[in-house]
């Protein structure tokens, strides 16, 4: 997930019970995403890729879902397949200079 203040532990104090609040965390484990976009969007990106190889259809219970993304993960892995990123700071000053500031 990424930073914003709501994906923190103090948001399910503030939202919630002490006791809901722990509960709730104890059953969930944060990982968070660099503060770049251009590793939000790898993220997300592979995420798609996973979405379109294995995860496309109704899986009927977690453990099955647990090991299908786990083969899924070991296969993309051990092929190497990388992420062919070609939206180079160039390219993204010249998309996006009508929002900048002169």
């Amino acid at each position: 997930m990424d930073n914003l203040s709501t994906h923190k532990e103090k948001a399910f104090y503030e939202t919630f019970t002490k006791d809901e609040a722990e509960r709730i965390l104890n059953k969930i484990e944060f990982h968070y995403t660099l503060k770049h976009a251009s590793w939000l969007n790898v993220a997300e990106i592979e995420i798609n890729v996973m979405n379109t190889e294995c995860t496309d259809r109704r899986i009927g219970d977690t453990e099955r879902l647990a090991r299908e993304v786990d083969a899924w993960t070991w296969r993309r892995n051990e092929m190497k397949k990388k992420i062919d990123w070609k939206f180079t700071r160039e390219r993204a000053d010249r998309k996006l200079s009508n929002y900048y500031a002169p």
